[in-house]
């Protein structure tokens, strides 16, 4: 008789028991990966709901035990015949190692423009102990064929399980984040949609691509709706936007003094960083740092939705990080407040509802559902507008209310913010 594969346990508090096998086991040793346990899935959003402490660590093992169950699944109905066992085998991996670039707290350096962290993972995936033992296992192509998939670049026909509007890593951490931050407004029915996934010819290109049986519809949508409540309940918080803020600014400073640079930042962690810059010269540094230790994050004085607001109003503060921080440190010479004191937040408009997805109708026939909409079924645009018009605010934070010794209105904000490169000059 055969011996079985031995498998180890991470018992885990969403998937309960999450068995890995022996190549799993080797890439989770790897220091790579083993970093992802120090940085925090949600960034400073632990400053407000304190369950928040979550790692990408845990994300990543549940992202690979997702990719197995819907493989499984998918196998059990034939679904994966004429698919190679190894590029079967790669989603799993690709699902374990797709957040290995995170740089400290996640997402939020990203938004100063530094290279994203699919980007970072490139080295970290084709070289050292990561790339040896894909190469080991998978031939010499695994690295990039890996790549392939967390980049969306992959033509393979299970790509859209790694990413896409549907892919696993959605499902894991909308599901992850809720129950760490002890709030229900993430709720996604995961069953139904992992059940619900298929392998059908794309209706644009023919080729095989994975795809949602009409009947996870509704689950669906209750995914997308799911992920606006985070978005305004979670990530788009006031005050885990306050907290952003202060750390954006801070690894902004501390990369323009030579304080850190961009790729010891991507080898780091959360608490190693804090305290490498906490020991900084520059006085604004160190204050910043403290804050955060202690949690005396700035003060909303301005906060306006963005249905209030011009479109084109404001979207610069997101994606002008050289220009943002001159237009801060102008409001707050002018409110009576030192450079660094006031800071600007408007998030950049995510594809919060964004939608591009093969449907297997009843009838047979496969339908493209995008952000357009699927009449009678999943109608998106309006309600996407509506939506991101609410949940998406432009906010003012000081770093002291009881300092600001001219009033911050309205006006005095808008004006500034609608001719913004008139005034730095």
């Amino acid at each position: 008789m055969p011996r079985r594969t031995r498998f180890e346990i991470i018992r885990d508090p969403i998937w309960n028991n999450i068995p890995l096998d022996p190549h799993a086991r080797a890439l989770i040793d790897t220091p790579v990966v083993q970093r992802l346990r120090y940085v925090r899935q949600l960034g400073l959003a632990y400053l407000v709901y304190p369950g928040a402490s979550h790692s990408r660590f845990e994300h990543a093992v549940g992202a690979y035990h997702l990719a197995g169950l819907a493989l499984r699944l998918l196998q059990e109905h034939g679904e994966l015949d004429g698919i190679d066992v190894d590029e079967v085998a790669l989603v799993r991996v690709a699902a374990l190692l797709h957040d290995v670039g995170h740089y400290p707290f996640s997402h939020a350096v990203e938004e100063i423009g530094v290279p994203h962290h699919e980007q970072v993972a490139e080295p970290l995936v084709r070289e050292g102990d990561v790339g040896a033992r894909l190469r080991e296992r998978f031939g010499a192509t695994a690295p990039d064929r890996v790549l392939a998939l967390i980049g969306g670049r992959s033509e393979s026909p299970l790509a859209g399980l790694i990413s896409s509007s549907l892919d696993l890593d959605k499902l894991e951490y909308l599901s992850r984040d809720a129950f760490m931050c002890g709030v229900p407004y993430g709720v996604v029915d995961v069953d139904r949609l992992i059940h619900s996934l298929c392998v059908v010819p794309h209706p644009r290109t023919g080729r095989p691509a994975v795809g949602l049986l009409e009947k996870g519809l509704s689950a669906l949508e209750q995914l997308l709706f799911a992920r606006y409540q985070m978005y305004r309940n979670v990530y788009w918080h006031h005050a885990v936007r306050s907290a952003t803020s202060m750390y954006k600014r801070l690894v902004e400073v501390a990369l323009a003094d030579g304080v850190v640079d961009v790729d010891t930042l991507a080898r780091t962690t959360d608490d190693v960083l804090l305290h490498h810059l906490g020991a900084a010269e520059r006085p604004l540094i160190r204050q910043l740092v403290e804050a955060l230790r202690l949690r005396r994050l700035y003060k909303r004085v301005f906060d306006v939705p963005a249905a209030e607001l011009d479109d084109s109003l404001g979207a610069w503060i997101a994606d002008d990080r050289t220009l943002t921080p001159a237009i801060e440190d102008h409001l707050a010479r002018a409110h009576g407040l030192e450079p660094g004191e006031l800071l600007l937040d408007y998030p950049a408009k995510t594809a919060m509802l964004g939608l591009d997805l093969p449907v297997l109708q009843r009838g047979g026939q496969v339908t493209q559902v995008t952000g357009d909409g699927w009449e009678g079924a999943i109608n998106l645009p309006r309600l996407s507008d509506e939506l991101y018009g609410s949940a998406r605010r432009l906010r003012v934070f000081v770093a002291d209310r009881a300092r600001v010794r001219v009033p911050i209105t309205r006006d005095a904000v808008l004006s500034v913010l609608a001719d913004p490169r008139r005034i730095a000059g």
